[in-house]
Parts: structure tokens; sequence; C-alpha cells
């Protein structure tokens, strides 16, 4: 038993050794840390892959995003409170729902629960590009538009077919406020035949009507 406990004793020491000698390691690497390749053992601070792709990180972070636009709008647009004619519109065509700042706003918000709210934050991007008449603020709004939401590796692409992808394709070779005007349309379209029905007889539009007792009550 004794013998088991001096074994162990040892080895807890020589562990604590190694990890006394690595914590010093890039100290006494001088300039050859700065060099290392992406494929080094170590993970020390030293490391030049590990500098790239912090720099890489922090530009991403600095990279403009439709998102933090949208997302700063709409919270000055949720003051905005609808009328209960306003929400019973909403009820009489997907385009009457659209064209509401509220109603957007609260649709948007039900497709946040099913895990699609992508789709319209690319059709908010689309309006937002198609006003604009800068070219070279058209170009990087294009390029912004594309990686955050037609690339394939983005976390937010949005379902669009081959043929509307083929046309995106040729667009981005001389890009314009509408490039991405077959995409847009596409994703209005599934919007209005997959999401809408379903939000129309959620809890979150029923609610919205029975914030106005009196007023619903009347024929």
């Amino acid at each position: 038993m004794g013998s088991e406990r001096m074994e162990m004793r040892k080895r807890q020491m020589s562990v604590q050794q190694e990890t006394t000698s690595a914590a010093r390691t890039p100290h006494n690497l001088g300039n050859r840390g700065s060099n290392a390749c992406c494929f080094c053992w170590c993970c020390c601070c030293s490391c030049s892959c590990l500098t790239v792709r912090n720099e890489e990180g922090e530009e991403s972070t600095r990279r403009p995003s439709y998102d933090i636009k949208i997302e700063g709008t709409t919270n000055c647009e949720e003051s905005l409170k609808p009328t209960v004619e306003e929400v019973r519109s909403w009820g009489q065509s997907f385009d009457k729902l659209m064209t509401s700042v509220a109603g957007r706003n609260a649709f948007r918000e039900f497709l946040r629960t099913e895990f699609s709210e992508e789709n319209m934050l690319f059709w908010l991007a689309c309006e937002d590009l198609k006003k604009e008449t800068n070219k070279s603020v058209i170009e990087e709004k294009v390029r912004v538009v594309y990686e955050d939401y037609i690339s394939i590796l983005s976390p937010k692409e949005v379902s669009l077919d081959s043929r509307v992808r083929e046309v995106i394709n040729r667009n981005m070779l001389e890009p314009t406020s509408h490039t991405f005007d077959d995409a847009q349309l596409q994703i209005y379209t599934l919007m209005q035949r997959d999401s809408y029905p379903r939000y129309m007889n959620s809890a979150a539009y029923l609610g919205l009507l029975q914030a106005f007792p009196e007023q619903s009550a009347e024929p």
C-alpha cells in the first residue's frame, strides 16, 4: 500500500515538472515561436497562426453586417404600437402585413421562434440595398448580403433553389442594387406560403387581437 502511494506521488511530481517546463517554454523559444506553423502542437500565444486567426476574428467583428442596422432599427420601431384595425388588416393579406412596420416586427418575432428569422432579415437587407445609389456602397452591401445570407458557409443562409443561385452568381460579376431581386421574391413567397398561415393561427397573433377586447367585440 505504501509503495503504491509513493508511486502515485512520483507521478504527481512528474506531471508538475512537465507543466512547469511547458509554461516556461514560450519564453525560451525567442523568435522561433513567432514563426511556428499552423500545425504546431502547442497552443502558446506566440504562435503566428493563432495571431493571424485572432486578427481575422477581430476583422470579422468589425465587418459591417445588416443584422446590426436592422436590429437597431427594430428596437425603435417596437415602440410603435399597432391599432386593432391595423392588426386585423394583417389577416387580410400577407402584403398588408409586410407593408406595416409593426406587422413586420411582430412577424419577425414569430419567425425567430421558428428559427427562420434570417428570411425576414434577408428581405429587409434587400429592401435597404434597393435604396442605395452610390456604386461603391452598393458593391460593399452586395458583398455583405452575399456573405451573410447566400453563402453556404453562413449560419444564416436562406433557402434558395439552384436557378436563383445561378442568377445571383451571374449578377455578382457586376453588382447592382437589384442583384438579389429574384432571391428576395423567392424568400417573400416562401414566407407567404409557409410561415404566414401559421402566424395567423398562432398564439402570438391571436394575443395581439385580444389586447383590444372592447374593439375586438365590435362587428
